[in-house]
């Protein structure tokens, strides 16, 4: 079932069943009555990545807070997307879209990673704010999960060697992905994507020598590290992922 992008749609933390009721948070709260403005009666969705997508209507205002009454059942839970997403923190601005970008593309974990050119840390909190606006934005029912960051050689270390990690590597002899990714055959998947200057030489060996790694290019062109994310996202789903 398709979302319905003619309502407002809320992430809140709060469970969902027909009659709860409970009061919007203070920045909902604003938004729903002084940006919006609606009355009591009006309608919304709302969603918290386990309960499936409910029609709420709001049933009280007071100087601090929007009630809202849980109704009806619109769509139910989602299994939550099995897609890895592992990148290197980037500049604020272009992390915002990456991380926005990989929600909507279908990512259903994301990890950020410290490899030697990575320049910042990610603060985790903002990473999980730009997650869950993707989802009210998009229709998306399965809020991924965001980890903590961690070093590569670290989650090399302790990495799942049943899930297939692909990785863009822009030294890769050819410019098509489509033959490496073709010959995949598991169904447990993840994207590794670099810094704005790229893997090592050395992490670009290592990763090269795991039996668990699948290195891809794409293509002919410099791509900047968010431009990558979503490119090589893209042509994953619509190889061997749920397009």
């Amino acid at each position: 079932m398709r979302a319905n992008y003619k309502m407002q749609r809320l992430f809140v933390p709060d469970d969902l069943a027909s009659g709860a009721t409970f009061d919007a948070d203070p920045q909902q709260s604003h938004y729903l009555a002084h940006v919006l403005r609606l009355g009591e009666g009006a309608e919304v969705l709302l969603f918290n990545g386990r309960d499936g997508e409910w029609s709420a209507r709001i049933a009280g205002k007071t100087k601090k807070a929007v009630r809202l009454e849980v109704v009806d059942l619109q769509r139910p839970q989602p299994i939550h997307p099995d897609l890895f997403y592992c990148f290197a923190p980037l500049k604020v601005g272009r992390l915002d879209y990456l991380v926005q970008k990989a929600v909507e593309m279908g990512a259903g974990t994301l990890v950020p990673v410290i490899t030697q050119h990575t320049q910042m840390k990610p603060g985790i909190d903002r990473l999980r704010g730009n997650a869950v606006e993707a989802a009210e934005q998009c229709g998306i029912l399965a809020i991924p999960e965001v980890r903590e960051t961690v070093k590569l050689e670290h989650l090399i270390a302790g990495w799942d060697k049943e899930r297939r990690l692909i990785f863009c590597d822009e030294d890769a002899s050819t410019n098509n992905p489509m033959a490496a990714l073709q010959g995949i055959k598991e169904r447990k998947l993840a994207l590794l994507v670099g810094p704005e200057g790229g893997f090592s030489d050395d992490e670009r060996r290592m990763l090269r020598a795991l039996p668990y790694v699948t290195a891809i290019p794409l293509g002919p062109r410099i791509l900047r590290a968010d431009t990558a994310a979503v490119a090589a996202l893209a042509v994953i789903q619509a190889v061997i992922g749920d397009w």
